[in-house]
């Protein structure tokens, strides 16, 4: 059988690193490209999602290595709780740098090689903070709202190549990018929600798996697994 790639973002965090997870126990082959250690991965590389030369040297390094990227999970990011009139510009904009520019440095290098093969999947991760807002999350909703957009976009535009971009938009979700002093650990906020608990990093993972491989179907859908928070 010949292997399929996989390239995760933000491999090192909670989200990536259940993705990359997810997606081994499936029999991908995956690719880890994070600031920190993402031990999980069969192949890690050390660079900034924000930059877009490193973006293109790593994927230019992992086909060379490993094959053709069949399949892009975009997990890199970082999240504040600041009002907004607290907000440095630097943080607007590496929120914006991370967030949105990350996915795009991913789709410009990963998905002319998918669109020349006829086939391949992107996923972003946006968040339910992009559907619904959130208080003194301006930058942060901002971001991922824009991120919505860049799927949807692109999902019109790759299509027709048979190239499938789509997101996950996850709610408050236990993993370490939660700080335990968080607003939405407080049990007052978890036992209102409909499930009664936080979403796990797996079950997120799980959803994304399922835009790679079982919804083929899906081009520009925004799944979000957010315990009920968002209905």
């Amino acid at each position: 059988m010949r292997e399929r790639v996989a390239l995760v973002t933000g491999a090192a965090g909670g989200i990536g690193g259940a993705m990359v997870r997810e997606l081994a126990g499936r029999g991908w082959t995956t690719a880890a490209l994070d600031l920190g250690p993402a031990p999980d991965a069969d192949y890690a590389v050390g660079a900034d999602v924000a930059d877009p030369g490193q973006v293109a040297a790593v994927v230019r390094r992992i086909e060379r290595e490993m094959g053709p990227i069949e399949a892009a999970l975009c997990a890199a990011g970082h999240y504040a709780i600041v009002p907004v009139s607290d907000i440095a510009w630097e943080d607007w904009n590496r929120m914006l740098r991370v967030h949105l520019g990350g996915l795009v440095n991913v789709c410009r290098a990963v998905t002319p090689g998918m669109a020349e093969r006829g086939h391949g999947a992107v996923v972003g991760v946006a968040s339910d903070l992009a559907l619904a807002g959130g208080d003194a999350e301006a930058h942060y909703a901002a971001a991922k709202g824009a991120v919505i957009g860049l799927v949807r976009s692109l999902a019109a535009e790759l299509a027709p190549s048979g190239v499938r971009v789509n997101a996950v938009a996850p709610g408050p979700t236990d993993t370490p990018l939660l700080p335990p002093d968080s607003p939405w650990r407080r049990p007052a906020f978890v036992q209102a929600l409909p499930t009664g608990r936080l979403a796990s990093a797996e079950e997120i993972a799980l959803a994304a798996a399922y835009l790679v491989e079982d919804g083929t179907f899906c081009a520009g859908e925004i799944l979000s697994p957010n315990s009920g928070a968002v209905i």
